[in-house]
């Protein structure tokens, strides 16, 4: 097999003026992967689109040859040092710094590109084909030709949620189209999760279910992307996978040039609904959590600039009553950012900006630490629930110090999460309070548990998120004594989920026949649904709605 160079062109620059790409250049494309150079991949079909990093004097940003090896292995030849190479790969993935980070941002872009095999398709895949190959017509790029058809799907956090609609974008100011059926896609697009093994065992069985019921090829990116060690390469029809969400490299991978543009504030934002709006604030998390791969997947932390917020919040308020404030660890929103002229270096000083920028709309936190609910952010839960829902999700993982300790959430305890929180449901008269709560900590003993069900029964939580125990191969807690038996776990997400379900039934009841600050969140089986601003879904029947986005609703 011979060898592949590093491409360092960007090809042909798209004229001027918005062009449509056809289905025939996505087939005719190389079939790419995201990842770290270096690293194995599971299938010899797909090559490699990773990060560039700088690493300075030891000599890795000499130009390479790249042999691909069996099923995706890559040999390094020629000036690069195998040994060396072979070390400075298997330490990125358990490096948690910013030099992680940068790489999976993907600067400085390299791309490995070998030649595509023929595809032999099934005779019933072959009937409906994909975009200009469904006539078996040889279409030039333009807009004389037929669009690339992309399928979305996400799985994971509402930050996930948010990086999927700017890829959504990007395609659209590409020419692409974007459709809800994946039988009708060239291309499908899949933002995936590695919070828990489950979340990749769906996102695999998804896939496959993708490459069985069309043709479409599949690009992953996202959490799992990043830390792919080859399994989801080797899936069928996989045609990419990509380190991270960045719309550029998700639209190279594509075969597809980037707007000639950055995309326009008023079209970036994810959308939750139709008049509420997604708007990522960070990315990145500082803090090692011992169950967590996601530090290992993003990075470390990373704040937006406050100017950029608010010219997106001011954007997307023209067309939406509620903004949620989404990222991995928003409580520690500009504790990265440096330089005396900063003076927004909270989560709650950046809220107090956005509100008095935008205060038409209502703004919701989406996941916050609980001891990272500062005065400012209290004070604005208690003076201003029209400008901020009095709802917190704030993420507990177990009632157990010990466990906690275990867990490397070194910054509170269970006894300052609570008192933090009583304090603020003794303030306010309606709180929406929800948190995510892990059974079968390795370790975790009878007592252990029996004192999350305590902290559980004490506080005044409205639902509860409650996740089994599952293994990351990346994670600390894999490495830990005292994995507990499956079974175990099991009994214990039960009990977990039967304390969630009776205080969210009980809340509910408490609730009934009150009236509450609605906003339209979408149609769920031929009736509106409007969430409050104690994160209540209310379901009403469309003709009684006068078109309103937000309203005066009464609890059912």
């Amino acid at each position: 097999m011979g060898s592949v160079r590093h491409e360092t062109s960007r090809g042909p620059r798209r004229p001027r003026g918005r062009q449509q790409r056809t289905a025939a250049h996505v087939w005719g494309g190389r079939a790419l992967a995201g990842g770290n150079p270096g690293e194995p991949r599971g299938n010899r079909d797909v090559a490699q689109l990773g990060g560039g990093v700088d690493r300075g004097k030891r000599g890795f940003d000499r130009a390479r040859h790249v042999q691909l090896v069996g099923r995706g292995r890559d040999r390094l030849v020629g000036n690069a040092d195998p040994l060396r190479c072979a070390r400075w790969t298997a330490s990125v993935r358990h490096r948690q710094g910013a030099e992680r980070g940068r790489l999976l941002c993907g600067a400085g872009t390299t791309v490995f590109r070998r030649p595509r095999p023929a595809r032999h398709w099934p005779r019933a895949s072959r009937a409906q084909g994909h975009g200009a190959q469904r006539t078996g017509l040889d279409v030039p790029g333009g807009t004389d030709g037929a669009a690339v058809k992309v399928y979305f799907h996400t799985f994971g956090c509402k930050a996930n949620q948010y990086d999927t609609e700017r890829v959504r974008q990007a395609f659209d100011e590409s020419g692409g189209v974007a459709v809800d059926d994946p039988a009708l896609a060239d291309i499908a697009v899949v933002n995936s999760c590695t919070v828990t093994s489950e979340s990749e065992v769906k996102l695999r069985r998804f896939v496959r279910h993708i490459a069985k019921a069309s043709g479409a090829q599949t690009i992953v990116m996202g959490c799992a992307a990043a830390l792919d060690d080859g399994t989801i390469a080797a899936l069928p029809s996989v045609r990419a996978v990509v380190a991270n969400a960045d719309p550029a490299m998700v639209l190279r991978a594509a075969g597809l040039t980037s707007p000639p543009d950055p995309l326009s504030v008023s079209r970036r934002g994810g959308t939750t609904g139709k008049t509420r709006a997604l708007l990522k604030i960070q990315d990145g998390c500082d803090e090692h959590c011992t169950f967590c791969a996601t530090t290992l997947a993003r990075g470390n932390n990373r704040s937006r600039p406050v100017a950029e917020l608010v010219a997106e919040a001011r954007a997307l308020a023209e067309h939406h009553a509620e903004i949620v404030l989404t990222g991995v660890h928003i409580g520690t929103y500009g504790t990265d950012v440096r330089g005396a002229s900063c003076v927004v270096r909270s989560l709650g000083q950046l809220v107090e900006v956005l509100i008095d920028a935008v205060p038409a709309v209502r703004f919701r936190l989406s996941s916050v630490e609980a001891t990272e609910v500062d005065d400012t952010l209290a004070r604005l839960l208690i003076e201003a629930p029209r400008n901020l829902a009095a709802h917190l999700h704030a993420p507990l993982q177990s009632g157990s110090n010990r466990v906690l300790k275990r867990m490397g959430r070194h910054w509170y305890t269970a006894e300052s999460y609570r008192a933090r929180l009583e304090w603020l449901a003794e303030r306010l008269p309606v709180f929406g309070l929800g948190a995510d709560v892990i059974a079968g900590f390795p370790g975790e003993t009878d007592a252990d548990h029996h004192a999350s069900l305590a902290l559980l029964h004490a506080l005044p939580f409205t639902y509860l998120h409650v996740f089994p125990f599952s293994v990351r191969p990346d994670a600390a807690a894999a490495r830990l004594s005292g994995q507990l038996r499956p079974q175990v776990i099991r009994e214990r997400a039960r009990e977990l989920r039967a304390v969630g379900e009776a205080k969210a039934a009980a809340y509910r009841a408490r609730r009934r026949g009150q009236t509450a600050d609605g906003v339209v969140s979408g149609r769920h089986q031929g009736r509106l649904e409007v969430m409050t601003e104690d994160y209540l879904s209310i379901y009403l029947d469309t003709d009684l709605w006068d078109g309103r986005p937000r309203f005066e609703v009464t609890v059912n």
